[in-house]
């Protein structure tokens, strides 16, 4: 009796090992079983149809959500480029151009005779400023690389070191001192071989940067126009499949999907031609213009720093008379018709402000040229005196002084344009991109339902 109720008991209690075996073998067989089901079901009809809708749902989703990705991040890229990456080449480029314009200027203000001039020494304290706000700036990139935050550190640490010289420099100026000269040769020295070459490779990597994004934001989505096609195919497919066994010509619902898909199509390639057009212009007009007129300001400056430090040498300058005549070739050529300011011109477009301003920087340079040569000429005749007076005082009109602050306006002017014209075309591009990622989420919820609706009528017919 207690033997056949302890056996009742036993088979009552659940036996928890051979459950657990048996979950595991189930676990195990569901993708088989799974498949072996698909297979019977696409043995019949309705089953097909219904893998078929399934299949057509996916990659309605699959195709909507990589292009709606896709113009997204052409649209982030172009902000990117508008908000950040431009305006910190535009940093480094400052950067550049004040270091080399606090050099020019401590050289004209050494050359003064008695008191100091207020104007220069202003003009040296407002570069120098100007360079530590925009180093800051450059300085803020997320998205720096080591090499760019070597160029940074580089130049952080070594400009203190030309501020302490050139003070130096004026110190012993004042006092009469010929070893003021050395100090402020040893200062540019320093500004030339160290400061400025990191200052110039920070730029070019910014510059490389924009340029990249360029090229991305213009690229064309290769991943998301595939998915679409697929899609394409795999519509007219199905339609063609429906017609040879129903012998119906057209299916509502795929017709509904496939133009759907067909506008998202029409409207991607028509927005995406306009964005990329306006890309390419405001990298013709805009960036590639503003680097070959940075190269040309960058060019003026040192060469006016050469100019007023051969004036400094007194006699021993010959170097820095052969790299005046070396970067002016480059700037306008000899006659001030060549160099980089005719490249620019020659790309400008007729009667716009760009144009004009750079022809602005031509006669300027011509005049400044004119003026170098008065006052070599003078130099070399030993008339040292009006030499210096004709490099320096701003307030000749036919001296250097004056046609370098014009040429220099001008090259400000004509960068600002260029700079501005970027802006304009980028901004053009991304609102050619407006509504269309949302678009393609709409545009495929709206082919989503044309499926379920065209496959839906056909099934209705097998119940």
């Amino acid at each position: 009796m207690r033997d056949t109720a302890d056996r009742a008991r036993s088979q009552a209690v659940p036996q928890e090992p051979d459950d657990a075996r048996s979950l595991l073998a189930a676990l195990i067989a569901l993708p088989g079983s799974g498949l072996r089901s698909v297979i019977r079901s696409a043995a019949m009809t309705p089953g097909r149809l219904t893998i078929i809708a399934i299949g057509l749902a996916v990659l309605t989703a699959l195709a909507s959500i990589t292009a709606s990705l896709a113009v997204r991040d052409r649209s982030d890229t172009m902000a990117e480029l508008t908000e950040r990456r431009e305006p910190l080449a535009a940093a480094a480029q400052q950067v550049y151009r004040a270091l080399s314009d606090a050099d020019a200027t401590a050289a004209s203000a050494f050359l003064a005779t008695g008191e100091e001039p207020a104007e220069l020494r202003q003009r040296y304290e407002d570069d120098i400023a100007m360079a530590g706000s925009s180093l800051s700036k450059a300085a803020s990139d997320p998205a720096a690389t080591l090499r760019m935050t070597a160029q940074i550190d580089v130049i952080s640490q070594q400009l203190p070191v030309y501020t302490g010289l050139v003070e130096t420099a004026r110190a012993n100026n004042r006092q009469g001192f010929p070893v003021g000269a050395s100090y402020l040769r040893e200062a540019s020295a320093l500004m030339r071989s160290v400061i400025l070459p990191a200052a110039e490779e920070l730029y070019r990597t910014d510059t490389e940067r924009v340029a990249e994004q360029q090229d991305d934001a213009g690229g064309f989505p290769v991943l998301a126009m595939l998915v679409v096609v697929a899609l394409l195919a795999a519509l007219v497919s199905t339609q063609r499949y429906l017609t040879r066994r129903t012998n119906r010509v057209l299916n509502v619902g795929l017709v509904l999907a496939t133009v759907a898909i067909g506008i998202g199509v029409l409207w991607s390639v028509a927005a995406l031609t306009v964005q990329s057009v306006l890309i390419g212009a405001g990298k013709d007009d805009g960036t590639e213009q503003v680097d070959l007129l940075v190269k040309a300001r960058i060019a003026a400056l040192k060469a006016r720093a050469d100019e007023t430090l051969t004036l400094v040498a007194r006699g021993d300058g010959g170097g820095y008379e052969q790299e005046f005549i070396l970067l002016s070739s480059r700037l306008a050529g000899d006659d001030g018709s060549g160099g980089w300011l005719a490249e620019v011109k020659a790309t400008a477009t007729d009667g716009t402000r760009l144009a004009s301003e750079v022809s602005a920087a031509q006669d300027s340079a011509v005049q400044w040229l004119r003026a170098h040569a008065d006052v070599r000429e003078l130099d070399n005749a030993g008339d040292y005196g009006d030499a210096v007076r004709l490099a320096i005082d701003g307030g000749n009109p036919d001296g250097a002084a004056v046609a370098f602050v014009a040429l220099d306006d001008h090259l400000r002017a004509a960068i600002d344009e260029a700079r501005q014209s970027f802006f304009d075309d980028t901004t053009a591009a991304s609102r050619a991109l407006t509504l269309l990622a949302p678009g393609w989420i709409v545009l495929g919820v709206v082919a989503a339902l044309g499926v379920g609706a065209g496959i839906r009528e056909r099934l209705r017919e097998y119940r």
